[in-house]
Parts: structure tokens; sequence; C-alpha cells
């Protein structure tokens, strides 16, 4: 059976593609801004290309510090690491892409493209603090790029993913940006229908609900595929219990201790003053399943100046609970919302933690821009990425549906 082939825009870290890969669909290129992001897409590149050619201990190798990065890249082919294109998508740059990804194509027609721009310019919280509501953000525009994709591969079908914020969010005019997107999409042949799919009811143990679009060429309404719920059954704890137990500012990057290596298990160093708020908050939660509003700390634990907005800002991830709180990208700033479920532990949660909860598996390593490790790149890019096993379930929905065409 002929491999699937897609194109992945605004790729992140490589949460959607994780799952379309894992169901057997071949990405021709992935085109990312952030460099980071993209030395993450590499490293996933050789990765899949090494476990393919039963070589995987190579990988292994990386994990555990045996090899540097530049030589894992170099156990690949060339065109395994030029699939991942670190680029802006913009008017300046889009001429390029196409041939760029017309030179991997190499005359094969593109079946899928899939992808979701910058949330920022759609989600509630994103409008809630710009003094304009987001309505000259340029991001607000950038399916534009994405609909002249759509125009020149003309692929059977595509993906669109973002916040639910797209739903109500608006142009200067008043209209609905996801209105706009349907009929701009339209005009190059795609009829487009969406749903609101909550992560929890695709075996992601964490409150994530998202909005994808499904665009099929030149077809009649009706055609958004049944994707079949399969809800997680467990609790957090069982998501985290399994890990090493580590204190503030402990635990490892690389761990060469086990195969395949564990990898960026390692909390961030805490204050005195955080690492008591962190004890209360989880006590009052393991007595009362009780939340802790901000006011509600004692008040020699109380320095915010501003105690009207973001009163929960501390907040155990409960692991007595089936379901985490939504993963964001805000991690990369501090983990006071992400306070690990253990009293004894008395930290927050640690890069791999927070990858678990978004279902990457173990051995997905999340680079930086440099050599040297990073919690903001690494909390980041799990942070805005799309949960592996809902992209999964999506890419089987659709793979079932384009063998039925």
């Amino acid at each position: 059976m002929k491999l699937i082939s897609f194109l992945d825009l605004f790729a992140g870290c490589g949460g959607l593609s994780e799952g379309f890969v894992r169901q057997g669909f071949r990405p021709v290129a992935h085109i990312e801004i952030d460099a980071a992001a993209c030395n993450t897409l590499k490293t996933r590149q050789v990765y899949h290309w090494l476990r393919e050619n039963n070589s995987i201990e190579l990988y292994y190798k990386y994990l555990k510090n045996e090899i540097t990065r530049d030589e894992l890249y170099g156990l690949a082919p060339p065109n395994i690491i030029d699939a991942v294109i670190n680029s802006e998508i913009s008017e300046n740059t889009v001429h390029d892409l196409f041939l760029s990804v017309e030179k991997r194509l190499d005359g094969n027609q593109l079946d899928l493209i899939i992808g979701g721009p910058p949330c920022q310019a759609y989600s509630l919280v994103g409008r809630s603090r710009d003094k304009n509501r987001m309505l000259t953000d340029s991001r607000n525009y950038l399916y534009r790029f994405y609909a002249q994709f759509l125009k020149r591969f003309q692929p059977k079908y595509f993906i669109f993913e973002n916040v639910t914020g797209l739903l109500s969010a608006k142009d200067v005019n008043g209209k609905k940006h996801i209105d706009t997107m349907k009929e701009v999409f339209f005009t190059y042949g795609y009829t487009t229908e969406h749903r609101v799919l909550s992560a929890n009811d695709y075996n992601v143990p964490q409150l994530r609900k998202r909005v994808i679009l499904i665009g099929k060429r030149c077809s009649p309404d009706g055609f958004f595929p049944e994707i079949p719920k399969n809800q997680w059954d467990g609790t957090v704890w069982d998501v985290l219990g399994d890990l090493p137990k580590i204190n503030a500012g402990k635990g490892k990057w690389k761990d060469i201790g086990k195969t395949p290596p564990l990898t960026q298990h390692i909390s961030r160093r805490n204050s005195e003053r955080d690492l008591e708020i962190y004890r209360y908050v989880v006590l009052k939660w393991d007595k009362n399943n009780e939340r802790v509003n901000y006011d509600d700390l004692p008040e020699h634990l109380k320095t915010h100046r501003n105690r009207m907005v973001f009163k929960d800002r501390f907040k155990v991830v409960a692991g007595n609970n089936k379901f985490s709180h939504t993963i964001v990208a805000h991690l990369s700033k501090d983990g006071h919302y992400y306070i690990h479920p253990d009293i004894n532990q008395n930290r927050s949660l640690t890069p791999r933690e927070a990858a678990r909860l978004q279902t990457f598996p173990d051995d997905f390593f999340f680079e930086s821009k440099g050599i040297n490790p990073s919690f903001s790149a690494a909390f980041r890019q799990i942070g805005n990425a799309v949960p592996v096993k809902l992209s999964e379930a999506i890419a089987s929905a659709i793979k079932d549906d384009m063998h039925e065409d």
C-alpha cells in the first residue's frame, strides 16, 4: 500500500506530525520558524530513520551522551535532515518554500497538508492581555499562507489545528476569522468542516480542547470522519508514578543508567518561599481536594502586588484526578501552575513529566537552539504541541477515509 505523503506547516516540535507518522504517513517536509523546535524535528527524523533501519542503539548512544548531536545527524542520509526547513512562512519566503517542497516531492503528488499557525492571536488569554484584542496582530492572517500551499500543491485533504478561541476571534470588521478561513479555502477548491475535540476523549490524560478543521478538495458537505473515542482509563499518578523521585533542582537531562535512556527528567530550582507555597498547595489538595486561591495563602507568602488577576497561579497537578489541567507554554516561564502532586518531592513538573501528559513517548527528545540544555525551549515546545495520541486518532480516521476514496 502506498504511503500517504504529508507536508507539516508551522510544525512546532512535531506533536501533530508524530501521530501521523505512527499511522504510516510519510513526511515530505516540516516548515518551522523556531530553531530549537527544528532541532527537535531533526532529532526525531533521525530517530525514525534509525529505527526503520534496525539501528536504534545508535540513537540511544546520543541519549546517553556518547555521541554529539552533529554526530547523530551525520548517521542519517542528508535528505532526512533536509526535510526540516527552518523558516518563517511569509510573502518573502513562500515562493522559495514552494520550490523546496517541490524538489522533495520529485514530481509526486502531495496527499495531505497538516499544521496550525501560532495560536496566540486567537487565544482568549492573548486577547484579554492585548489592548487591541489582537485585532491587528499579523498572526491572525497566517492561514492565508496555509491557503497558498493548498492552491499550489492541491492535496486531497488538509488538517488545520488551533485553540478554541479561534471560534470567536474576529477581524477589525467584526467578521469571525474561522468564517473567512473557510471562504478562502473554498476559493481554492476545498470544503472545510470543523469539530472541537477534547484530548481526554482520545487516550490523553489531560483536559485540553482544540478546534480541528478538515478540508477536502472538491467535496460535498458531511465528510468529517468519525474519530472513535478511547478515553484515558487511569489517573495522573499512573502517568507520573514510575519516574525517579527527585526534588527541586535535581535530576538529569540525560540518564546513562537506563535502556532506553530516560531524558529530561530534571526539575527547576526554586526559592524557599516558592517551595513553602508548593507544600501548602499540595497539602490543601491532599487533605480536602481543595484548590488554593492566592488570597488564601499565609500573609508572609504573598509578595505579588497585583492580586486581582491569576489568583489560581499556584496549582497542583492532582495525582488522584483522571486528567491533568491543560499543559501550556507558560511552563517555559515558571512551574507554579504545575506543582508535582508528591509533597515529599516538593517541586514543579519536569519536562519529561509534562511530555508524558502530552503523550509524547519517553524516547522523544526536546532540543534547544544551541548545544546547552534549555528548560524554556523544552517547555515551550511541549506546551505548544498537539498531544501525540490525539493526533494519532485523527490520523487513523483520515487514513481510513483516504483509503475509501
